[in-house]
């Protein structure tokens, strides 16, 4: 090979079409699933400040965004709930008329199975003091306790409709008291989505404003520690062991090693939550003119899912469903 430079990797970069033929990472609609947030007895979309352009819905609100998740094409919504009273033991998130249930219930009606229902299974945001989970005399959350709640509230949210339960709460033994307490229940076909690396994140912050938590002190003591790699591979694999299909890490950019080390070590789908914070970051930095939002939007989700995410939960999920149909 004669002259210089023989090699010329620019040229698979000369024009768009080229670019999208040999794109390596793809995102797409289907791999996103929207978080929501439906607020008991809310009368209109209440903002959230910490999140700009995210509401806590009223039930109405949250049909339409549901009905408009299934016309885009995404993989489905993840419903939270905000309830009007909350108690020690967080039992509105076991109540059949709940928030939460009356909302799964709504969205199941307006989408039917054209798109899946997930439901948040954790009970901070039914608390009063804003755990995960119910606490013993000295304060501590009860782990065992809990489980017989997660329990309960797994089934409550099969009976609803949900297509897919989300236990959250980082409790030991969560999905397989879940898995055991739907199956017992006939709901063998209810998929279970684990939390199963779950950092205590900094980055949770505005998502506290969202749910409208109470909570006092940190989640330390069941959430993983930010510098712990290998201890988030033992996790997913108990989860597995207990009958979960499908594991997720949350946050996502902070923990894109851990993303690319699950997916490396499992083979079943792997999710990703891209979290309050880092939404809120490049909300903030595109309100002030410093970056090119839609293109920055784009470049996170493409990031998670090139770290090996096969499913991406994201504030961004319908808007980003827009773009993509706008750049085909």
């Amino acid at each position: 090979m004669s002259g210089f430079p023989g090699v010329r990797p620019r040229r698979l970069r000369s024009s768009g079409a080229v670019r999208r033929l040999v794109s390596e990472t793809t995102l797409q609609p289907r791999q996103l699933i929207l978080p929501m947030f439906i607020r008991e007895g809310a009368t209109e979309p209440i903002p959230i400040s910490s999140m700009p352009g995210v509401y806590q819905h009223t039930r109405d609100t949250a049909r339409k965004a549901v009905a408009e998740a299934a016309s885009l094409g995404l993989g489905g919504v993840m419903l939270f709930g905000v309830p009007e009273h909350k108690d020690a033991t967080g039992s509105g998130g076991l109540d059949p008329n709940g928030i939460l249930n009356v909302a799964i219930r709504d969205a199941v009606s307006e989408a039917g199975d054209d798109l899946l229902v997930m439901s948040d299974l954790c009970l901070d945001e039914f608390t009063d003091h804003g755990h995960c989970g119910v606490l013993d005399s000295s304060g501590r959350v009860d782990n065992d306790a809990t489980l017989k709640l997660y329990a309960e509230m797994g089934v409550a949210q099969a009976e609803a409709g949900a297509h897919v339960v989300g236990p959250s709460g980082m409790m030991d033994g969560q999905v397989a008291a879940v898995r055991t307490a739907l199956d017992g229940a006939g709901h063998t076909d209810t998929v279970i989505l684990a939390y199963a690396v779950k950092y205590a994140s900094a980055f949770f912050g505005p998502f506290r404003e969202a749910v409208g938590s109470s909570l006092q002190g940190d989640r330390k003591t069941y959430q993983q520690d930010p510098g712990n790699a290998r201890e988030a591979i033992r996790e997913v694999d108990l989860d597995l062991a207990e009958g979960a299909d499908i594991v997720m890490v949350k946050p996502a950019l902070a923990y894109l090693d851990i993303i690319r080390q699950v997916r490396d070590h499992v083979n079943v789908p792997v999710a990703a939550y891209n979290i309050s914070g880092e939404y809120a970051m490049v909300e903030a930095a595109a309100a002030n003119g410093w970056i090119d939002r839609e293109r920055a939007i784009l470049e996170t989700l493409t990031s998670i899912r090139r770290a090996g995410a096969d499913i991406i939960l994201t504030y961004w999920a319908s808007e980003t469903a827009h773009l993509l149909d706008r750049i085909r």
